[in-house]
C-alpha cells in the first residue's frame, strides 16, 4: 500500500458563487511550507480559506476534497479539522487577561491547570512576552497583539495554519517582524500553510509557491 501524502492536499477544488465559477484550484503543500494565493479583493481568497476552515458561507457552493496527511476533512465539522486561523485583526478575546486568550486555546489533552498555566507562560516567553500573562488586549501595540494571536493559535496544537492577510494592518518594519516570526514557527513545527494576500511582499517572504486567482478591478 503507498504511503499517505503528508502535507495538505487541495485536489480539484472549485468555488462558485450563483452558479458563477470563483476560483478553482489544485495543490500540494509540504508540511512546513507556505502556499501563497494571491489575487485582489472580492477575488475569493478568504471564501477559499472559509471552505479549508469548514466555515464556508452560504451564499457560496464548492467542489473537491482537502486531506491533512492523507486523511481527508472535507466533511468535517471546523472544530475536527486541526486548522490554525490568523486573520487581518488579532481577535483577541477582550474580556480575557493575555493569559486567558492564551488559556482558551489549550486542548483538553493539557488537564491541570498547573499544566496549562505553564504552557500558556512558555508561549510567552518564545514570543519574547515573558510576564505578559496578566496585561488586557486593550494595552498592547499592534505587534504584541500579533504575537499573543500567534502564541493562542499554536497553542492550539493545530495540523495546518490558515493566514487571512494578518500582516496587513501592521505597519512596515513590524510587518516584516511579523512575517519572519509566523513562517519561521511553522517551519519550526512542519505546518502546511496557505496564505492569501493582495501583497507580493508577503509571498516573497514566504519563498513558496503562489497561485494567482482573480483579475485586478
Amino acid at each position: 500500500m503507498a504511503a499517505a501524502v503528508t502535507g495538505l492536499q487541495l485536489s480539484q477544488i472549485e468555488i462558485r458563487s450563483n452558479a458563477a465559477k470563483l476560483l478553482g484550484i489544485d495543490a500540494h503543500v509540504a508540511p512546513g511550507t507556505v502556499l501563497t494565493v494571491m489575487g485582489p479583493s472580492g477575488s475569493g481568497k478568504s471564501t477559499l480559506l472559509g471552505f479549508l476552515g469548514g466555515f464556508l458561507a452560504q451564499a457560496f457552493t464548492a467542489s473537491g476534497r482537502v486531506r491533512i496527511d492523507g486523511e481527508d476533512i472535507t466533511a468535517l465539522a471546523p472544530q475536527s479539522r486541526g486548522a490554525g486561523l490568523l486573520f487581518q485583526d488579532a481577535l483577541l478575546f477582550p474580556h480575557m487577561s493575555v493569559l486567558g486568550n492564551l488559556l482558551f486555546a489549550l486542548p483538553p489533552t493539557v488537564k491541570t491547570r498547573a499544566a496549562r498555566e505553564a504552557a500558556a507562560e512558555q508561549a510567552l516567553t518564545e514570543m519574547d512576552l515573558k510576564g505578559f500573562g496578566p496585561r488586557h488586549p486593550d494595552t498592547l501595540s499592534g505587534g504584541q497583539r500579533a504575537r499573543v494571536a500567534l502564541a493562542r493559535t499554536l497553542l492550539s496544537q493545530p495540523r495546518f495554519l490558515l493566514l487571512d492577510e494578518p500582516f496587513s494592518r501592521l505597519d512596515a518594519p513590524l510587518r516584516a517582524q511579523a512575517r519572519r516570526l509566523v513562517f519561521s514557527e511553522a517551519q519550526k513545527r512542519t505546518l502546511p500553510v496557505v496564505l492569501v494576500t493582495h501583497d507580493m511582499a508577503d509571498a516573497e517572504a514566504a519563498d513558496g509557491p503562489v497561485i494567482r486567482i482573480g483579475t485586478p478591478a
